[in-house]
């Protein structure tokens, strides 16, 4: 099975060609044009075992708003793409993740039902050139991307660099788990029948 999507997304705001192999080994070849971003999304990858290509051209003279969330909604529709029928799949995830002070719980449903939830607040207005914001516009972004029931929670936590890591990496490990494949799943993991 090669769980594998390409995506190139076009508009007058962003430039986006993104690829993702769920069954990776956390390679990450990432580049925004925001550093911290790349950041993320290389710890992203390399903590949910995903190989992630990303290149993202968009309007940073403006500011922040549409690299970031365009980059979610394409790496959700990657998702969504690349875990295909979903038969045999775990579908949920979740991870509490401890980053220094901060500890950040991410739970996650692959349930084709798009949802988000989270209480992320921050004292600090940015990290870098990344709008602190922005954190609930790409997680849902992913979410509507997609198709997830995800929630995002700060269990503890006071600086902003820690809070977002935090949150991309128990999203990483969360997804990781949702999407490995579980050999007692004949079928999907639901009474419908589907999902």
């Amino acid at each position: 099975m090669n769980r594998t999507a390409s995506i190139t997304r076009v508009t007058s705001e962003t430039n986006i060609e993104m690829t993702l192999n769920i069954d990776g080994s956390g390679k990450a070849e990432v580049d925004t044009g925001i550093g911290f971003f790349d950041h993320m999304l290389n710890s992203f990858a390399k903590h949910g075992f995903f190989d992630l290509t990303c290149k993202v051209e968009g309007d940073l003279h403006v500011d922040c708003h549409h690299t970031i969330e365009d980059t979610g909604i394409v790496l959700g529709e990657c998702i969504k793409q690349a875990i295909g029928d979903k038969k045999g799949m775990a579908r949920y995830g979740s991870c509490i993740l401890p980053m220094d002070e901060a500890l950040i719980l991410c739970s996650l449903d692959l349930s084709g039902r798009p949802y988000f939830v989270t209480d992320l607040e921050f004292q600090a207005e940015r990290v870098g050139g990344y709008d602190t914001e922005m954190v609930k516009e790409f997680f849902y972004a992913i979410s509507y991307g997609a198709g997830m029931n995800l929630h995002i929670r700060k269990l503890s936590g006071s600086n902003a660099h820690h809070i977002i890591e935090g949150a991309y990496k128990s999203f990483a490990k969360a997804l990781d788990q949702a999407t490995k494949m579980e050999p007692r799943i004949k079928d999907v993991l639901s009474t419908k029948g589907s999902l």
